[in-house]
């Protein structure tokens, strides 16, 4: 990144200055994030750059369509076509999405039983996805829509990682220094029947893309990280953690009701466990597309502008 980097611990003017528009007016409720729209598949132009007046201040976006009303709930074009038409288009067909690059988020008892933990009705802990894939694949957006919901529970927590970013920088900025380094996170190897199906993946927890953007990676499953061996890097995820378990007025918190979805730049998210009705026919399910690129019109070249 050229120029004013607010990123960086040196340029600290350009971190004041990006971090003052960044709270300015920040939203308080999960409620503030929904925008109405009718058909998620042609957006209008008033719905589209509604959507992403949301996105440019908190890096998400929720909709709520009226697809139930045309019957159409049950459509993988809903999530491509959104996706789409904000400049997300490199999906991350990963080996356990569907055929189309797009995944059917619902209990699978087969993976469940395997350890994938999204395939299941068990409460997911905070993460951002593809938090295992390297710097070559980072996944720098996705989106979620939801054909049903479960018949109780299933709610998801959001929270932007450019707040996490601020609110460890003004606890610390030794503890970003410590999430940068390039050997700060390593998520180990995935292995089934003996066979590595995933190789091991070191790098850090917050990085800067070419166009200055933000990113982060992070599991809360400890089964599955291993963080440097540093007293700081220690002490900033303590820190980190305690801010996840905490009360955090930046938190939102929101269930996915049918037709509605969720649009962003990866950020941070959790799930709580859910029961489905099977006798009732009610069982959740939602669809999740994940791509390498980042939601159009967000860049900080964009904002910046």
């Amino acid at each position: 990144m050229t120029g004013a980097n607010p990123f960086s611990l040196q340029d600290k003017d350009a971190y004041r200055r990006w971090r003052e528009q960044k709270l300015r007016a920040y939203p308080e409720t999960a409620e503030s994030l929904i925008v109405e729209v009718g058909d998620p598949r042609a957006l209008t132009e008033a719905e589209a750059g509604a959507l992403l007046r949301v996105c440019r201040k908190t890096n998400m976006a929720i909709y709520a369509s009226q697809v139930g009303d045309l019957g159409d709930l049950e459509d993988k074009t809903i999530p491509r076509a959104l996706g789409e038409r904000f400049g997300l288009r490199r999906l991350d067909n990963n080996m356990l999405a569907d055929d189309d690059g797009i995944t059917s988020l619902q209990v699978v008892p087969g993976k469940s039983q395997r350890g994938y933990i999204p395939y299941s009705n068990r409460r997911l802990l905070w993460h951002t996805d593809g938090y295992y894939n390297n710097p070559e694949s980072f996944i720098r957006a996705f989106v979620l829509h939801c054909v049903s919901p479960a018949a109780d529970g299933g709610e998801n927590s959001l929270l932007d990682h450019e707040i996490v970013y601020i609110l460890l920088r003004d606890a610390n900025p030794d503890y970003i220094q410590a999430l940068m380094a390039p050997e700060a996170m390593t998520i180990p190897a995935n292995t089934e029947s003996g066979e590595e199906t995933r190789a091991a993946s070191t790098g850090p927890v917050f990085s800067v893309d070419i166009a200055g953007n933000l990113h982060m990676r992070y599991t809360a499953r400890t089964r599955s990280v291993l963080w440097k061996r540093d007293a700081m890097t220690h002490e900033a995820v303590r820190f980190l953690e305690n801010l996840l378990a905490g009360d955090s007025p930046y938190v939102f918190h929101h269930r996915l009701a049918p037709g509605q979805g969720l649009i962003c730049n990866n950020v941070l998210h959790n799930r709580t466990g859910f029961m489905d009705d099977m006798d009732k026919g009610i069982a959740r399910l939602v669809y999740r597309a994940r791509y390498y690129d980042r939601i159009r019109g967000t860049n900080m070249s964009d904002l910046s502008g």
